[in-house]
């Protein structure tokens, strides 16, 4: 759930709301690759909810039969919850957050070809879904692979892997490792 830092009111909210059947990851940004971004920088308070991606994410073959539709419910559960609690308080106080995502400008010339998992808690960028043809999968990157260097930059989060992919160029080749299983293997990814 990002825009946690966003409001005063969210956190200790969020915290009296959560339960063992379902675990909050919070991101404190208010800004993000979602709608809600627009509204942070209107000075309101923002959350965004997101379960995460599949290798289907965002694609045709994402169809309704892959919904889990036992955990939409208690997403569904936890807004409304979240809802009833705020229904009748006065107008929210917004707080400016660190935005990471904005922290500086980065261009980017090369693509990797991952989908990246937004939920785990291990470090490094654990890869949920890998793009036929693109470079990851040309390299033999596979889903569930723990991406942990790029070259000589080392990556501890998804913000370091977006920095390490400003430093390369189209048509370069480097090694890449990953946590795979208990080892860790190296590749060579060509963008």
């Amino acid at each position: 759930m990002s825009g946690t830092g966003t409001s005063p009111v969210w956190e200790p909210l969020l915290k009296n709301l959560s339960s063992d059947q379902l675990k909050i990851k919070t991101d404190s940004a208010g800004v993000g690759p979602s709608d809600h971004t627009s509204f942070y920088l209107k000075n309101i308070p923002v959350l965004h909810f997101f379960t995460g991606s599949h290798s289907d994410y965002h694609k045709p073959s994402d169809d309704a039969e892959k919904i889990n539709v036992e955990g939409e419910k208690q997403i569904l559960d936890l807004i409304f919850r979240l809802t009833e609690k705020l229904n009748g308080q006065p107008k929210l106080a917004f707080l400016t957050t660190k935005n990471k995502s904005m922290s500086s400008a980065r261009s980017f010339k090369v693509t990797m070809g991952v989908m990246p998992s937004y939920t785990s808690n291990e470090e490094g960028l654990k890869v949920d879904g890998v793009t036929e043809g693109k470079p990851a999968q040309k390299g033999g990157i596979l889903a569930g692979d723990v991406i942990i260097q790029i070259g000589d930059y080392a990556i501890k989060d998804i913000q370091a892997y977006m920095d390490s992919l400003s430093k390369f160029e189209k048509g370069q080749t480097v090694p890449v490792k990953v946590k795979r299983g208990g080892e860790t293997v190296t590749v060579q990814v060509t963008f």
